[in-house]
């Protein structure tokens, strides 16, 4: 199934939940933020897209400093590969968020009870990049402390001078 055939899919069956085509060297189909659950169900068990090869996110701001080199709205992309056994297609999903504020985190419903691994994932997502996943059974951090400040993934994270008395920059 191309992208194109895929996109029209969906779009039959969750209308403007599902967003446009990106058609690139690696396409991908924008879908709205509360659509994750019905659309990654859909996917799994109708289209047998079964192994969530990766889930993530990407931000898409300037880095403070950086003047005229990044165009476009500042925004965090989560993004979702999913493939077939035996790998005969993939197919890549994408919900493009706010960036929202350490106080204030994008959120989007957790994956983690269609595919459990997104557990791992949205964990290693949430401590990064700061994207809240609602429903998520334990979302706390995975590679930072539990007292750690910010998002290191983050273009505009600044990262402290020390921590627990060790210097860190």
């Amino acid at each position: 199934m191309t992208p194109a055939d895929l996109h029209a899919a969906l779009r039959d069956r969750f209308g403007d939940a599902v967003r446009e085509l990106h058609e690139a060297t690696d396409p991908w189909i924008e879908i709205a933020a509360d659509a994750v659950p019905d659309v990654l169900t859909f996917l799994r068990d109708e289209h047998r897209l079964r192994h969530l090869n990766d889930l993530t996110a990407v931000d898409f701001a300037p880095r403070p400093g950086d003047k005229g080199k990044y165009e476009g709205e500042p925004r965090l992309e989560v993004v979702y590969r999913l493939s077939d056994f035996p790998l005969t297609q993939s197919h890549t999903l994408k919900v493009v968020l706010p960036r929202g504020t350490n106080d204030d985190l994008p959120e989007v419903p957790s994956a983690s009870g269609i595919f459990p691994i997104a557990e791992w994932h949205e964990r290693e997502t949430f401590d990064l990049l700061g994207v809240r996943f609602t429903g998520h059974p334990n979302l706390c951090r995975i590679l930072t402390s539990d007292d750690w400040v910010g998002h290191p993934l983050r273009k505009d994270y600044e990262m402290p001078e020390e921590y627990g008395g060790i210097r860190c920059r």
